[in-house]
């Protein structure tokens, strides 16, 4: 915790004038660490601890809930710890004004967030702190906050995986169904249609077996890149007013 704290240290030595901090928590130790230092450097900072939902330890802890975490896969590994710390619960019990849990779906948003506009690679437990921010909005509105970004140890596939979700999420990548006539030219009809809307196709597949259309008809399978959501739907609609039935997947 000694050890830990050091980064509090520094943040107050670069920062004077933060309104609250954000710590990622796992067994503790950092945040108990970071609140003695607070307490004596900037007791007037709010300090926040966050987990995921997955593993809500302390704050079980500090609530006096005895529970099992639910627990199970989580892209905050480094942060999903089944017990709180004893000596960092009661610390963080008397300094820290609060300890929250976050879903797993903001920090992969965070995750994603801090590579796209920040360029800074971070693990799910070091964004954890952003996506605080990101799911409680109106707690942070108009404040300066701190956030402590723990580490940036991702696996190269995971970290991939989560741009492309990252830009389905956000509209720039939609997967549409167009229902066709399985004929010649009728694959670079739709493409026009595509193009002149300046989406960019880039990937495609006939579905001819798994579909209830017609058996002369095809259901082409595509991944269209787009500016927005809103652009994705502006292609949807003339792919329709062009005569063609198409479903578009989304993320739930």
């Amino acid at each position: 915790m000694a050890g830990q704290g050091t980064v509090a240290l520094e943040l107050f030595a670069d920062v004077t004038d933060l309104d609250a901090v954000v710590v990622p928590v796992g067994g503790g130790g950092l945040l108990a660490g970071m609140a003695v230092v607070a307490a004596e450097l900037a007791p007037a900072v709010e300090l926040i601890g966050v987990e995921s939902e997955l593993y809500p330890s302390m704050s079980d802890a500090l609530h006096g809930r005895s529970r099992p975490v639910p627990g199970g896969p989580t892209i905050a590994e480094g942060i999903g710890v089944a017990r709180a710390g004893v000596l960092p619960r009661e610390i963080i019990a008397a300094l820290v004004d609060d300890v929250v849990v976050v879903p797993e779906g903001a920090i992969e948003q965070a995750v994603n967030l801090l590579l796209e506009i920040e360029k800074t690679v971070a693990e799910g437990a070091g964004a954890a702190g952003l996506a605080a921010v990101l799911a409680d909005p109106p707690r942070f509105k108009d404040r300066r906050v701190g956030l402590v970004i723990t580490g940036g140890n991702i696996d190269p596939r995971l970290l991939a995986s989560v741009i492309m979700r990252g830009l389905v999420r956000s509209g720039r990548l939609c997967r549409l169904s167009v229902g066709v006539t399985d004929v010649p030219g009728s694959l670079s009809r739709v493409a026009a249609i595509v193009g002149e809307l300046r989406g960019n196709i880039v990937e495609v597949a006939h579905q001819r077996l798994f579909s209830d259309l017609s058996v002369k008809s095809t259901m082409l399978e595509l991944a269209v890149e787009t500016r927005d959501r809103e652009h994705a739907d502006r292609i949807v609609e003339g792919l329709e007013a062009a005569g063609y039935p198409v479903r578009r997947s989304d993320p739930s």
